[in-house]
């Protein structure tokens, strides 16, 4: 009689990393020829156990390299308290733990959700990275997502149609220290939304289908400039992580070379001992070069593969493209090309990133931002704050806008000439990035208007800075005016809304005489007087004035 692992069959899905075009790791599916395995794994977790370590073993079978995903219901963990058989059978398999990620699955109703993490805090213990998967679509609480604190988290395509709560998903995620991954994307519109709303991640059959073999290569639609993320400062190397190629650390050269024999897209092998700590590099070509050398292959076969690394050079998972950049220019030239290894908190490889996808990136970064920035004064113009601005509403920050121009700017340009207006607003621009500490980030408008984003806390200094400068035109004594609203969370939707808010206390700024600030808060009337001509700032409490009074 045939059981029923005769009639169980695996495929494989791709997911993608959107930075880099490549594949991140292979999801492992199971396709039964009969009956429903899933539904009865659902209700036991014996068996949801068994079928986690046979899609193990089913791409082991594969010979593939990439990072794996296995799906287990959330209650099998609860129930079972952690999934011992699959780390034995990782081990025997000749993989490490953290190269297999959980996609923990709902449903969660009925699973006891300190069994749950329980399980999910030994896995974690062991190396094996977690993933919420069907967050979107399912039933997981937000409050148990948070507590999961996973590496990843899966959110349904069918969420896409509602942008805002993909890009609170990607904050929650950037809090989280997790990746955001789109699941089920099936058409180039599903992929351009996935990528505005800052997904690092995606799988659907639009990249590639589900396969008995491992794929190789996926479709990636190409890019339009409408699909580019915000300009972001210093973007994480999350973002760029590709698979990385390990060995145990005394892994032998002629292990080496057959790997890199047999996968001719591997640019390089680490080394890691038994902790998956990184312990050599070892580069593609130069070992290559070393081993087709005269004699090479019979001197080098059988000795350690180690002798012909190099001190690995790694960066933590939490660093920025730049301090990657950072490391790189450290050392020899002819290591430039080397990738560096991302390592996590315990200092575990998790994978690998290459100086060319990096520079590549940031290129474009670059491009963007100088399409936007000022000629006169190279400050960025006001989408990049109003996009800053929305990405702190939907944070949930405390932030405080500000607008602050030259008062009666017209009358200075017709008496000192345009020249000397244009200076004005060059030292105007170079002050307020002198003076910028923290988050706060600059922008000018056009003209004689410029938008300061802060923390409230952040703005009496640099208030004071730039009011405080004896500011002249050709001769002429000049001062500015400074208008401030301050918005908690809730009080404003979105950046529009926050401009709303700050048209008026501009107005009211500006008939003030002489160097002025006046702040307001979003969604309460009035504002309070902190600086006017003559006039004492109100240092605590909230002057309550009507608008066009002072």
């Amino acid at each position: 009689m045939r059981s029923w692992t005769d009639t169980l069959r695996f495929a494989f899905q791709p997911v993608v990393n959107l930075a880099t075009g490549g594949v991140a790791g292979l999801e492992i599916l199971a396709r039964p020829e009969t009956g429903d395995i899933l539904a009865e794994a659902r209700r036991d977790p014996e068996l949801d156990g068994q079928l986690v370590v046979l899609a193990l073993r089913a791409a082991v079978r594969r010979e593939t390299l990439l990072p794996l995903h296995v799906n287990v219901f959330a209650g099998t963990l609860a129930d079972l308290g952690g999934l011992t058989p699959l780390h034995h059978a990782v081990r025997e398999a000749g993989r490490l733990p953290w190269e297999v990620t959980i996609d923990v699955s709902p449903p969660y109703t009925h699973v006891p959700h300190q069994g749950l993490l329980d399980a999910l805090a030994e896995l974690r213990g062991q190396g094996f990275r977690i993933s919420a998967d069907g967050v979107g679509d399912g039933d997981v609480p937000l409050r148990l997502l948070v507590d999961m604190s996973p590496d990843l988290v899966k959110l349904d395509a069918s969420l896409l149609v509602r942008p805002s709560a993909v890009r609170a998903m990607r904050t929650l995620c950037d809090e989280l220290g997790a990746l955001l991954c789109v699941e089920g994307v099936e058409t180039e519109l599903q992929y351009g939304a996935a990528l505005s709303a800052g997904a690092q991640l995606a799988q659907g059959t639009l990249f590639a289908p589900p396969s008995r073999l491992p794929a190789a290569e996926v479709y990636l639609p190409p890019r339009s400039p409408a699909d580019a993320s915000p300009p972001r400062s210093g973007p994480s190397v999350r973002e760029f992580v590709r698979p990385a190629a390990l060995l145990p650390a005394t892994a032998s050269a002629g292990q080496v070379r057959a790997l890199l024999t047999g996968s001719p897209d591997v640019s390089g092998v680490l080394l890691v001992d038994r902790n998956g700590v990184p312990f050599r590099s070892v580069h593609r070509s130069r070992f290559l070069l070393s081993m087709s050398g005269r004699y090479g292959h019979a001197l080098y076969a059988e000795r350690p593969a180690a002798k012909l690394g190099d001190p690995p050079r790694t960066v933590g998972i939490d660093a920025t493209a730049w301090e990657v950049l950072d490391v790189v220019a450290v050392g020899g030239r002819d290591r430039t090309s080397d990738d560096v290894a991302v390592v996590d908190r315990h200092g575990r490889c998790v994978g690998v990133v290459r100086l060319a996808d990096l520079v590549r990136a940031l290129s474009e970064t670059r491009v963007e931002e100088a399409a936007g920035l000022n000629p006169l004064t190279r400050l960025p113009g006001s989408d990049a704050i109003t996009v800053e601005v929305d990405r702190r509403i939907a944070a949930g920050r405390t932030f405080a806008l500000s607008w602050l121009d030259v008062d009666h700017f017209k009358q200075v340009n017709d008496g000192a000439g345009f020249a000397a207006g244009d200076e004005l607003i060059r030292a105007v621009g170079r002050l307020l990035q002198h003076a910028a500490t923290g988050t706060a980030r600059m922008g000018h408008i056009g003209g004689d208007d410029f938008l300061v984003l802060a923390d409230p806390e952040e703005l009496a200094p640099l208030a004071a800075a730039v009011l405080d400068a004896p500011w002249t035109a050709g001769g002429w004594p000049v001062t500015l005016s400074l208008a401030t609203v301050e918005c908690v969370p809730g009080s404003v939707a979105d950046h529009r809304e926050a401009a709303a808010c700050l048209a008026p206390l501009k107005k009211a700024a500006k008939a003030l005489s002489g160097a002025s600030w006046v702040v307001g808060r979003a969604g309460l009337p009035g504002y309070e007087i902190r600086r006017a001509a003559g006039a004492e700032a109100t240092s605590t409490g909230y002057a309550v004035a009507e608008p066009g009074a002072g």
